[in-house]
């Protein structure tokens, strides 16, 4: 297995399932709630993280990454106003970041790349998009969480079963 495609095993995981599990669990105004003016939904987050994803991973190994056809400033207006449209866009970055990950190859992990006419290597830049994609994904999560109260769905080990949960974990591994 490739780096790049450890990687996109890791992502899809723990970033991309873990947003798709917050995103399951809204519906209608609690997709657009926010604490503050200065707050941001989770359809705001969405937005922006597919805008980021379009623009950093469309041509990832030979433009810069910010593109001008981009408009961050606009992503963060709330104007997705179903959660089918939120959910088109979540999707529509996902697909162009994991495209783009999967034809990554290990000689294109020796390379550079820019972003804002700053030079990275290859692994930095990924490593820096997967930093930015899991802290808004930890915002989506944290948001559904105020929303959904007592009613939230935990998305990792539910409270008061870590020990259950190691013990589950140690047994599948002793049968393998």
């Amino acid at each position: 297995m490739t780096i790049a495609q450890t990687y996109l095993q890791v992502i899809q995981k723990r970033f991309n399932n873990v947003g798709d599990g917050a995103l399951a669990q809204l519906e209608g105004a609690e997709l657009h709630w926010a604490y503050n003016e200065e707050s941001n939904s989770v359809a705001v987050i969405v937005k922006h993280v597919s805008g980021n994803m379009i623009s950093r991973w469309t041509d990832f190994l030979t433009t810069d990454g910010e593109k001008t056809t981009r408009n961050r400033d606009d992503e963060f207006i709330n104007s997705l106003s179903t959660k089918e449209a939120i959910l088109a866009v979540w999707e529509e970055g996902w697909q162009v970041f994991l495209d783009a990950l999967a034809g990554i190859t290990e000689s294109d992990l020796q390379g550079y790349v820019t972003i804002r006419g700053e030079k990275l290597a290859v692994i930095d830049a990924i490593e820096r998009q997967m930093a930015h994609y899991s802290q808004h994904i930890g915002q989506m999560i944290y948001i559904a969480k105020q929303v959904k109260g007592s009613d939230w769905q935990t998305l990792s080990i539910a409270r008061g079963q870590s020990q259950a949960f190691n013990k589950a974990m140690l047994e599948n591994s002793h049968e393998k």
